[in-house]
Order: C-alpha cells, then structure tokens, then sequence
C-alpha cells in the first residue's frame, strides 16, 4: 500500500500544474510532428512522387509495431518502471524515429545516400523515400503512442481526486496547439526549403520535448521521495492481471468507442486539407490555414468540458453527443452538392468537429481510472491506445487507396483535383458506429453504476 505525508509537491497547486505544463509541452511537439506532412501532401506528389495511397501507407506506419505489440509491453514498462522512467524511453524514442524520418525525405537519402540502392531494389511502386520515413515514422510512433499512456497516467498521478478532468483537458488542449501551429507553419517551412525542412524543424522541436521530459523526470523523482511511496508483493503488477482489463465488457466497449471516434479524426486531418483544397472555389483563407480552425477550437472547448465533467460530471452523454457531431460534420463533407460548399458551409463543419474533438476525449480519458484498478491504469491505457491504433494504422491506408482507386487519371500535377466523396462517406459511418456504442456504453452505466455520469471532483 502506500504511505503518503500530510505535504508534498502534489498539494501545491503551484506544482501540479507545473507538471502538467511540462509534459504537455513535449505532446505538442510530439503532435507537431504526427501531422507535419499533412498540409504538404500535394508537395510530396510532386516532389518524391508519393501517389494518395503512398501518402495513406506512410501515415499509417506510425502505428505498425504498436499494434504488432509494442504498445502492450509499453503499458506493462509503463506499470513496472513508472512515468518518469517511461517518459525518458517515449521521449528517446520520438527522437530517432522523427531523425530516421527525416533522412528518408532530405537530399542527403535521395541522391544515393546510405540505404538508397537497397530500399529502391525491390517494391519499387513505392518509393525508397517514403519506406525509410516508414521506418522512422514506426519508430516515432512507438515514442509517442508510450508518451501518451505515459502522460495519461502522470496526470491521474498528479491530478486523481482534484482537476483531474480539467488537467486532462488542458493537456489534450496544448497538443492540439500543435496540430494547429504545424497546418500553418510546415508548408511555410516547406516553401522556403522543401518537406526536409519541415520533417527537420519538427525533429528539432522533438529535442526541445525531451528536455522537458527530463524536467519533468526530476519532479516526479522529487515527489516519490516525499510521499515515501512502497508497494506490498500483492500490489505489483501479474500479468494475470490483463484479463481484468480483456474480460470487462464496459471497458472493451470504451475502447471500441475510441477507436471508432479517433479514426474518424487522426487519418482525417491527413487528408482534410487536400479535401478542402479539392472542394473550395473560392475562400477568404487557405485550406490549411482553415483547418488549423479546427484543433484551435478543440484546443479552447477542452478543458472548459473537462472542469464541467470535473464538477458537474456526465461523461456517457458527453461520448453520445461528440459522436453525433462527428458523424454530422463527416455527412456535410461527403454529401454537399458542389456548388453548394462554399466556405461558411465549410467553416460550420470545422466547428462542428472541434466540438466534437472536445466533447469526446474530455469525458473519455477521464473515465477510464473509473473502470478499472488503478495498479493495471498504465496497461489498460495501453490497450485502448493498442486497438486505437489498429484503426489508425488501417483506416490511412484504406482512405488513401478508396481515393486513388475513385480517381483514376486524375494528375495533380496539371491542376486536376480528387474527388474525396468516398473517403468522406467512410468516415461518416465509423460516426454512426461510435455513436451506438456510446448509447450502449451510458446504458451499461446505468445498470452497474460505474460513475461516467458522475462528477470527478471529490467534495
């Protein structure tokens, strides 16, 4: 069990937001990069002849060895070595993938650097350039999928029994800042020196996210020391344990909800801008600087939900009506009329999906300490983020080959544009799942009384 004294950096205010603040500082480097080729995907056309389901394959690779099992051992790491040992590893991680990454785009690789001649010997409809930023990209995307578990949990660490909700929310808020920064930003940086430039601006930013890592490290040390934390041999982490979390039906629910709702957004904001561009005559704004519309009103919504979750509570709702806007805003996308899009309707959908974007994970992630003990949270966070990432590896590569395959003989470079009704309509319908699986979930809540509906705040 564990001793805790009447004081310790946890009871100052002061502190516990500190903590927040440096760890999600490294999350919005960390979705930077996630998402620094999406703006510039016409660009990658071009330049390094990555065709949309090149594009698609190489989005989804962030994903291949998490759900080959690296996430599950990660939440185990993560249950058996702690956060700030965890997040050193995420941080290291996120470092040589987006490094790895980088050399796959830059001139240095593609004029014949090392590993050139031997990733171009064979699949050669796919370009040697996007497979080494496959490889990184893999690589990068075991860092930050363990950062995100890590992170979860070093807030309920900080946070459980105060602004859990709240924190949550702010932490969700200053990573999608990033996604934010890098639509505006990165086909700036490409303009003036190419996709290297962009991919090496975000792994710079990366370096920045791991000496914040770091910090953090050193007070969550600090913390320990004081609370005098001990464990008993029964409170350690079994293995056996994982079919507390493989055999709860509310939580497999939870995580299918999850995956759905997420699926419909990452793989989306890959192609979102290439969307807006294809479907806009004529816009007061850029089609990426209109989608960075989208994160910064999540960025705001968020933690405005997650103070009314902490005192107020009703999570289950929350999940059924941030699936209901989702599926909405996908619906208006696939089935407006051409002539009939125009920019407020455009705008009236972003906005729409920020709500949504905010409703979901503010009443999510909060809820998961609900559901299951608190000595497998790191484990379960993990498998959530495991099936998550089952979808989010797949439904890339399926939006990105529906595209190709609806438009063929479309050439972007002479000006032609893709038709996205099909991708949109895909998307559309992972919103009606999600949102039957959230009326099961709030169903489920009112027979066990598992608290989603109530306030996370304790009086």
């Amino acid at each position: 069990m564990t001793e805790v004294i009447k004081t310790s950096l946890r009871d100052s205010a002061f502190a516990r937001w500190v903590a927040l603040l440096l760890i999600s500082a490294t999350m919005f480097f960390a979705y930077m990069f996630v998402d620094i080729l999406a703006p510039i995907a016409t660009v990658l056309e071009i330049n390094l002849s990555w065709s949309p389901d090149t594009f698609g394959t190489v989005a989804g690779s962030e994903f291949i060895l998490n759900i080959l099992g690296f996430l599950i051992i990660a939440g185990i790491i993560l249950d058996k070595i702690g956060v700030r040992n965890s997040a050193l590893v995420a941080g290291s991680l996120m470092l040589i993938g987006s490094a790895i990454k980088f050399y796959g785009v830059s001139d240095a690789f593609n004029n014949g650097g090392f590993g050139y001649s031997f990733l171009s010997s064979f699949w050669t409809a796919f370009p040697a350039s996007a497979k080494m930023a496959c490889i990184g990209f893999a690589i990068f995307g075991c860092g930050v999928e363990m950062a995100g578990i890590t992170v979860s949990k070093a807030i309920v660490k900080w946070f459980k029994g105060k602004e859990l909700a709240l924190a949550m929310g702010l932490e969700m808020s200053i990573a999608r800042l990033g996604v934010a920064t890098v639509m505006v930003m990165s086909p700036k940086w490409a303009e003036s020196g190419g996709v290297s430039m962009s991919v090496g601006i975000g792994a710079l930013l990366l370096l920045i996210g791991f000496l914040t890592f770091c910090t953090y490290f050193l007070m969550d040390l600090r913390l320990d020391k004081q609370e005098k934390i001990t464990e008993k041999p029964e409170d350690e982490f079994k293995f056996a344990d994982l079919k507390q979390i493989f055999t709860s039906k509310v939580f497999l629910i939870t995580a299918g909800l999850c995956v759905l709702f997420y699926a419909s957004i990452f793989p989306f904001q890959k192609f979102a801008v290439g969307m807006l561009d294809s479907r806009l005559d004529s816009s007061p704004m850029l089609p990426n600087e209109l989608f960075a519309l989208f994160p910064i009103g999540a960025m705001i919504l968020t933690p405005l939900l997650g103070f009314f979750l902490d005192f107020k509570g009703k999570g289950a709702t929350m999940l059924i009506c941030g699936a209901f806007l989702m599926m909405i805003c996908h619906t208006i996308f696939a089935l407006t009329p051409d002539a009939s899009f125009t920019f407020p309707v455009a705008l009236s959908a972003i906005i729409l999906l920020g709500v949504s974007f905010s409703l979901v994970p503010a009443s999510l992630w909060p809820s998961v300490p609900k559901l299951v003990d608190e000595k497998v949270l790191g484990s379960a966070y993990a498998v959530i983020f495991w099936i998550q990432n089952i979808g989010l590896m797949l439904v890339p590569m399926l939006i990105g080959y529906a595209l190709k395959i609806t438009n063929v003989g479309v050439n972007i470079a002479e000006g032609d544009k893709y038709n996205y009704t099909v991708p949109m309509l895909i998307f559309a319908s992972f919103g009606v799942l999600a949102l039957l699986l959230g009326i099961w979930l709030k169903r489920e809540d009112q027979k066990h009384k598992y608290g989603l509906e109530l306030p996370n705040k304790k009086k």
